[in-house]
């Protein structure tokens, strides 16, 4: 199979930790609000081998910290949509926690509708169906309150909680992140036709069971709700639970 000649190594958009050029699928991650593509990296490593995982580095942290930040979902869908391009030379499935659900769900759309091309699966992690609207405004509280948000997700890694020059510098692209996930408001369109698969952990504040059953209506293909442990960040807890239920999905898409 011909690989991008836009090369995983150097590529902006798109990190490729553990390539598997001939397999038969890839799978795009799409990062929560704050987060980078080598919080992907235990998926990457983690996947059965007809899986290539692509894990998608937004604007604005860490190699990318120079350019400018994306605070909107759908024009950060239209980015990773046009990244990805190269690569829908075979199935892609798309695997997005919280921001990175939403985003993961316009990029899906927009290969339906600009390409004819319906994902192979759509996994959406800790986050609330684009139906299920609610009102949030954690983007315009000050630095301090950001922070305790953040503290209370148990999100980000405790030591860059704890060094207050690091926490300062990429604070920015955090907001902008928090700014693009609560105004997020879905366009009218047709149901995706690809399987869903909805997975949380009880006691999420960011989404509640009744709020991830809700994405089955954004679909006309299988959907199924996973509920995993307690917490906003579960699947980092339930790692191999995770990856054994997308893996499965995969499975059954492929018919292997």
């Amino acid at each position: 199979m011909n690989t991008p000649t836009t090369t995983t190594d150097d590529s902006l958009w798109i990190r490729r930790f553990q390539p598997r050029p001939d397999a038969p699928v890839r799978l795009v991650c799409l990062p929560h609000a704050g987060g980078s593509a080598s919080f992907y990296l235990p998926v990457a490593r983690a996947m059965p081998d007809f899986a290539d995982v692509l894990c998608v580095q937004y604007p604005g942290r860490q190699d990318r910290r120079a350019e400018p930040l994306v605070d909107s979902v759908p024009d950060l869908a239209d980015q990773v949509f046009t990244a990805l391009l190269p690569w829908a030379d075979r199935p892609l499935a798309f695997f997005g926690h919280s921001m990175g659900a939403s985003v993961a769900y316009e990029v899906a759309r927009r290969f339906e509708r600009q390409k004819g091309i319906v994902a192979a699966a759509l996994f959406v992690s800790g986050r609330r169906a684009p139906s299920a609207h609610r009102h949030e405004t954690v983007h315009l509280r000050d630095d301090d309150g950001l922070i305790e948000e953040m503290k209370a997700l148990s999100g980000t890694d405790s030591r860059l909680l704890g060094d207050e020059e690091v926490l300062r510098m990429v604070l920015p692209a955090i907001r902008a992140d928090y700014r693009a996930a609560e105004t997020y408001a879905p366009e009218p369109g047709e149901r995706l036709r690809c399987p869903v698969l909805a997975m949380i952990g009880t006691g999420d504040p960011k989404v509640t069971e009744a709020e991830a059953a809700a994405w089955a209506d954004h679909t006309e293909g299988p959907f199924a709700l996973r509920v995993f442990s307690p917490g906003h960040f579960y699947l980092v807890r339930d790692h191999a639970e995770v990856i054994e239920a997308m893996a499965a999905q995969l499975r059954t898409t492929l018919g292997r």
